[in-house]
């Protein structure tokens, strides 16, 4: 049985540590306490020891690399066995490579302003066949999901890092064996139709985690993986079973009912449900955006109304030939809005400015982000130098973003810099909202929905197609006539389309 040796528990004052020197080496005989590897943080040097007797087997920690709090460092193979990746004759690795190559799948190198990330999902578990470039497993970061492929043909190894678990740049994740076959017929019989084999044989390393977590069987699991693999999945759906067989009254949904039994008469009712999940990556580093631009900075918002008549007839009247024109893309309100604000920017370039320290910085260009809404969060795309733009490159760049930024497909490189940001509350029918800002940008644009309302033409009550605006803006480097100006002059193009073609 493989059992994981993990970095200790740093305190709260200790980000990581880096591993010093190893001890051991795979293959080698440890004894219970056997000192194996030493850790070295900015304080203190801490010691980890085998947590059995055994075999010393994969090491994923080389002298040099970065480590967090608990993190897996190596294997022991417990009751002596010989380690999985050095002996090829061995039967722990005769089910998936007796003669394959082990090769590591890494991390990819992370941008300087991404830290770390989380294994988001794993899309083949250990034993599996697996194709060159083939998808392996998906990993979150506070700006983007990336994936990673299989690097050869063969069949998955180990897993080293299970879902949820944080992850360095270029940090081994598992291995990949190669040229190896998946060979499920040497699984199959060991798996009756009613109980699966021993644990060790036939769940993937995630199964086994989460089990040993859930204080489940294995035994007792049926495997629903390639040949009777048992997954995290099906761990999941046995944990939650005996939960609903023995107290049909309370939510299996409620992570906390296992560890708290108070929590069972007060679901008895059934309408008072809980569900907790863990906030993702993502979601986390939008607040902490939130909460940043709302404690640093000077921020107010200022408020106008925008007649939207000319520019729905003038979209209604040339939509078609648009698209026909432009290969299929279509004329929408947001191409008139980007431009707009080009415009403007170039009359009020403070509003086109951003703060470095003490030190203003003036862009002479315009790269308009412009806020997407996905399912895991908000995330804003830059049309970089959009002043060079037509109104079909605008609403074509607009319209890949948004089905890239759904797919979570946008390269870190697109949601990066910006000198000013566009958001459309109006598609889910906001009529008025104060937009926070995106730091650095000292300014942000806020749309709403469009809403008829009677207005008063040269004396004569008219029903009109109203949205309103909003700029919030950093008061330390924008001054409220500045701000006043740039939103006036944004309402005047759009009242007067002509304008934006000519440039006045």
């Amino acid at each position: 049985m493989a059992i994981e040796i993990k970095a200790p528990t740093f305190p709260e004052s200790v980000q990581d540590g880096t591993v010093a020197t190893w001890h051991k080496q795979p293959g080698q005989q440890v004894s219970r306490d056997e000192l194996i590897v030493e850790i070295e943080t900015d304080k203190v040097v801490l010691e980890v020891v085998a947590p059995a007797d055994g075999v010393l087997a994969d090491v994923a920690k080389q002298e040099g690399d970065t480590v967090l709090s608990n993190e897996v460092l190596a294997f022991v193979n417990e009751g002596g066995e010989a380690a999985p990746a050095p002996a090829a004759a061995s039967d722990s690795t005769a089910s998936t490579a007796p003669a394959g190559t082990n090769v590591e799948i890494k991390t990819p190198t992370f941008p300087e302003s991404v830290q770390d990330g989380t294994i988001a999902a794993w899309h083949k578990n250990t034993g599996d066949a697996v194709s060159r470039d083939e998808l392996i497993v998906e990993i979150e970061t506070d700006k983007v999901v990336l994936e990673v492929v299989a690097p050869e043909n063969g069949v998955m190894g180990d897993i080293i890092k299970n879902v949820g678990d944080t992850v360095l740049s270029n940090e081994v994740i598992a291995h990949v064996v190669e040229g190896a076959s998946a060979a499920p017929a040497a699984a199959t019989p060991a798996v009756s139709a009613d109980t699966p084999a021993n644990d060790d044989a036939v769940a993937s390393p995630s199964a086994r985690k989460l089990a040993a977590e859930k204080g489940l069987d294995l035994s007792t699991i049926k495997g629903t993986g390639k040949g009777g693999l048992i997954t995290k999945d099906d761990v999941t759906n046995a944990s939650a079973a005996p939960v609903a067989a023995a107290a049909p009254p309370t939510s299996a949904s409620t992570p906390k009912a296992p560890t708290a039994p108070s929590v069972a008469p007060i679901a008895a009712t059934g309408d008072r449900i809980e569900k907790r999940v863990p906030m993702t990556r993502l979601r986390k580093r939008i607040a902490e955006r939130l909460l940043e631009a709302t404690s640093t900075t000077a921020m107010l918002t200022t408020f106008n109304e925008v007649n939207m008549e000319p520019v729905m007839e003038l979209r209604k009247k040339y939509k078609d030939q648009f698209e026909k024109t432009h290969n299929g893309t279509r004329l929408g309100f947001m191409g008139f809005f980007v431009k707009a604000a080009v415009e403007a920017l170039k009359k009020f370039p403070s509003v086109n400015a951003s703060i470095d320290g003490d030190d203003v910085v003036y862009h002479g260009y315009q790269d308009i982000g412009v806020a997407v809404s996905t399912e895991k969060g908000l995330v804003v795309p830059v049309l970089r130098n959009a002043e060079n733009m037509g109104l079909a490159d605008v609403e074509s760049g607009i319209r890949d973003f948004g089905m890239r930024a759904r797919d979570g497909k946008l390269a870190i490189d697109e949601m990066t810099g910006g000198t000013f940001t566009i958001t459309n509350g109006g598609v889910f029918g906001s009529l008025l909202s104060t937009p926070i800002l995106n730091p650095p940008q000292t300014a942000i644009l806020g749309m709403h929905k469009i809403q008829e309302r009677p207005m008063a033409v040269n004396g004569q009550v008219v029903i009109q197609p109203i949205m309103y605006l909003a700029l919030s803006y950093d008061h330390r480097m924008v001054d409220g006539k500045e701000a006043v100006q740039f939103l006036v002059a944004i309402k005047d193009l759009l009242e007067d389309p002509a304008r934006i073609l000519l440039e006045i």
